[in-house]
């Protein structure tokens, strides 16, 4: 009798998962034998699993991955690529953007460091993080346009925010001077706040060399190096097979 007007009022609240999964139950014996608190679990827990769907897919839409698809659980270990799972294990978990680390991945062209870094903004999107992935070169035209606009300030102030940068193909040309001030000021704002996953074919020890101006060098890398995991990525490229895919 009170099914119409119930139903209404659950759409009218936008339970609208539960509102269906109740008209459901409504049509399966299985269900019926269960008592109140076993069938209102239920409809909990259709509610609650829709919303965490929705809320994770809104997060990748809006990191804005280079490889959607990417995750942890399908990272390839084949010896040739010496990764170390103890190491992958210990980031999946996540502690590393609560303790606001950063995460360096060097290798030759190819080796899937674009991979490992949209997997681990993946999964920091499944845990509720907000992240964002830029190409380094994509990030230096945006910075140059805010300068020359006036959103300069308001730019560094959303990148602040974000839970995981993803900061990909760093190195790939010499950075002027603009450029470098601009770097610094990001990982200012970000140090010990938030974390940013960089990948780059140049080892973290060259780094300095690529920074150019010795003072300025310095104070990035204060910023990103000392609290970061490492990981270098070794064997074959992987691009001969689909670049989306891990295995």
């Amino acid at each position: 009798m009170l099914t119409e007007p119930t139903l209404e009022k659950l759409k009218s609240l936008h339970l609208y998962v539960m509102a269906n999964t109740w008209v459901a139950q409504r049509t399966d014996p299985a269900i019926a034998e269960l008592d109140f608190d076993g069938r209102f679990a239920l409809l909990v827990d259709a509610e609650h699993i829709a919303r965490d769907n929705t809320r994770i897919g809104r997060l990748l839409r809006e990191a804005k991955l280079r490889i959607p698809s990417a995750c942890l659980e399908d990272i390839d270990y084949a010896p040739k690529r010496e990764l170390d799972r103890a190491q992958i294990r210990q980031l999946s978990s996540g502690r590393w953007i609560a303790d606001h680390a950063n995460v360096l991945i060097t290798g030759m062209t190819g080796v899937g460091k674009s991979y490992l870094a949209c997997a681990l903004a993946h999964q920091a999107c499944r845990a509720g993080f907000r992240a964002l992935y830029r190409r380094v070169p994509r990030l230096l035209e945006e910075l140059a346009l805010a300068h020359a606009d006036g959103t300069y300030t308001r730019l560094l102030g959303r990148l602040a925010k974000i839970d995981v940068l993803v900061l990909d193909d760093w190195g790939l040309a010499p950075l002027k001077d603009q450029e470098r001030r601009g770097l610094l000021e990001v990982f200012e704002d970000r140090h010990g706040l938030r974390s940013t996953v960089i990948t780059s074919q140049i080892p973290v020890g060259k780094w300095h060399d690529h920074l150019g101006d010795p003072t300025i060098a310095d104070a990035v890398l204060d910023r990103i190096v000392h609290n970061a995991h490492r990981l270098t990525l070794k064997g074959p490229s992987r691009r001969k097979g689909k670049e989306t895919t891990e295995t």
